[in-house]
């Protein structure tokens, strides 16, 4: 009986710990958070349908989305290979696709690479 409950036990604990690791970060959390990766950027057929935070999504707007951070951070997205970054607001849930870690709108995108690459790597760092 003690073996069932010790293992009940490490079951719960390991769940509790991956369902905070894989959860979203918390505005105190976030500041200062950095992250490297590959950036994508939206696909057309998305400008108009709702975002995750209940916004309307637009191609021209300086918006991403990120799996983690809390929807209004302000992010600083630089292409490590040139060098040029933006700042967009997180307003969406994804990239859900392994390596991504960020979805720019195409506007954003279009200022730090080349759309024609679709993915380049990026750092990102939230601002506030």
């Amino acid at each position: 009986m003690m073996k069932k409950i010790a293992t009940l036990c490490w079951v719960l604990l390991s769940l509790t710990i991956v369902a905070c690791t894989s959860g979203p970060i918390s505005r105190d959390d976030a500041a200062g958070f950095e992250q490297n990766g590959e950036a994508s950027y939206y696909a057309d057929k998305y400008q108009g349908r709702k975002t995750a935070n209940g916004e309307f999504f637009d191609q021209k707007a300086m918006t991403a989305a990120h799996k983690r951070l809390p929807f209004g951070s302000k992010v600083k997205v630089t292409n490590v290979e040139n060098g040029k970054s933006i700042v967009v607001r997180i307003n969406d849930r994804g990239p859900f696709i392994r390596g991504r870690i960020i979805d720019l709108s195409k506007s954003a995108f279009q200022r730090i690479g080349n759309t024609n690459l679709g993915i380049i790597e990026v750092e990102i760092e939230v601002l506030h």
